[in-house]
């Protein structure tokens, strides 16, 4: 008997406590929450077709008419390449192209970048300081005035 309930529990403790220990199982889902049935795969398919349509037409938006290699521009098209070289690239369509020119462009680039941010950065911080000072000296300045006036009061007082 007792040989029948130790085994028993070594069976139990292998088939449910064991594999917990080594494989522990995720917290139970949210009583909310609702199990989505599984796609079957002409969905799956469908699916796939979508996204990478989204996926080429971002690319197609972010490549820009210059980088297309089988574009055959109008004139209309040409005029509006004109006026678009006259403005100047933002930086994120400037990383952009230099990010598809490879590792050789993209380096002055990101350098590009980050100098403009520091030079920012430095010129916050100047102006910030050049303020702080202004205002430091607006303070002693009023100090100065209390203390001259305390001193003018005092003097006319004894007097």
């Amino acid at each position: 008997m007792k040989l029948r309930i130790v085994s028993r529990k070594i069976y139990n403790y292998i088939r449910y406590d064991l594999k917990e220990i080594a494989f522990p199982s995720s917290l139970p889902d949210p009583p909310n929450t609702q199990i989505l049935p599984k796609l079957t795969l002409h969905q799956k398919y469908l699916v796939l077709k979508h996204a990478s349509r989204l996926y080429i037409a971002s690319w197609t938006r972010d490549i820009g008419p210059d980088l297309r290699p089988h574009d055959h521009t109008t004139n209309s098209a040409t005029e509006d390449r004109e006026e678009k070289e006259g403005m100047e690239m933002s930086s994120w369509e400037e990383l952009a192209v230099a990010a598809r020119g490879g590792m050789e462009t993209l380096r002055p680039a990101l350098q590009r970048v980050y100098m403009m941010r520091a030079s920012a950065y430095r010129d916050g911080l100047k102006a910030f300081v050049e303020g702080y000072q202004d205002g430091i000296k607006e303070v002693m300045e009023g100090r100065e005035r209390s203390e001259s006036e305390k001193k003018g009061n005092g003097e006319n007082k004894t007097l």
